[in-house]
């Protein structure tokens, strides 16, 4: 059968057969409050038995990779430190590559406090080269006003991830994308640099850690607003799984595709001849 006679579904297998390693979403992907989704244990397990490099990634910045992956294995599900990768790590390693041995002001928790510490950085709140706005649970008036003043006064303003709202046990609770929009309006405008998804850069740095090579690796999320449309411009195979947030009702609603669409991770398990749903177009 030649390429152009191919239906879009051999095209999917195919696409995914060439895959050698696999960048995953955590949230909404490999778990979701608090459980494991179906499929997610032993994809990981298949991935390793296979000998593929793979990363989860996650836009929160509060955890550690240590932290996330006891939180990972308490759910049954087997993912190393090294096997993780957060906005606040490829924040740390942009930092680190645009101003090496730098300071900044960080508003945010251990994750992103230590990935910066690790990379080299001094964390001050005199005169730093940076303020970087990373997720917490615990935004004060006093550390957000000492930020703009920091802005207004020269530092360079960075966001980890865009998010402007995370899950709580009563509801929707403010986020990194919420701070940062108030830290721009009371600096006149300032907009942060965001590394995180959907920023495509923070695939690329996860590709780098892991050796890969966009034309063979893969990406799987659960958001089309972030996860497939940086996969895209990553030029990554996307696969979209609907158990998390999307459906096929909000697929339609943008001017992209991913490259397949999944139940759940699950079905990425069977053998190289099993089918996947795709999308057309």
């Amino acid at each position: 059968m030649t390429p152009q006679t191919q239906n879009p579904q051999n095209e999917a297998q195919l696409s995914r057969a060439s895959i050698q390693s696999w960048l995953t979403d955590m949230d909404g992907v490999l778990v979701k409050e608090g459980r494991a989704l179906p499929g997610a244990g032993e994809l990981i397990r298949s991935w390793r038995a296979q000998h593929k490099p793979f990363l989860v990634l996650t836009n929160n910045s509060i955890y550690t990779p240590r932290d996330l992956s006891a939180r990972l294995h308490s759910m049954g599900i087997d993912v190393a430190e090294d096997e993780i990768w957060t906005s606040a790590l490829a924040t740390a390693h942009f930092l680190a590559a645009q101003k090496p041995g730098g300071s900044a002001y960080v508003v945010g928790e251990a994750g992103l406090t230590t990935a910066l510490y690790e990379a080299g950085f001094v964390l001050t709140d005199r005169d730093p080269d940076y303020v970087v706005v990373g997720e917490t649970r615990t935004y004060s008036f006093e550390a957000i006003a000492k930020a703009i003043r920091l802005i207004l006064g020269g530092a360079r303003f960075i966001s980890t991830n865009p998010d402007p709202t995370g899950p709580g046990p009563e509801g929707p609770l403010p986020a990194t994308g919420a701070i940062a929009a108030l830290i721009s309006k009371a600096t006149g405008g300032r907009e942060p640099y965001v590394v995180g998804k959907p920023n495509p850069m923070m695939f690329r740095s996860a590709m780098t850690r892991i050796d890969a090579h966009s034309k063979t690796t893969g990406m799987i999320g659960d958001r089309m607003d972030t996860d497939v449309v940086a996969g895209i411009e990553a030029g990554l195979h996307t696969v979209l799984v609907l158990i998390g947030i999307s459906d096929l009702a909000e697929v339609e609603k943008y001017p992209f595709r991913p490259d397949e669409v999944l139940g759940s991770v699950a079905e990425l398990i069977e053998e190289p001849t099993a089918a996947g749903d795709t999308l057309d177009g």
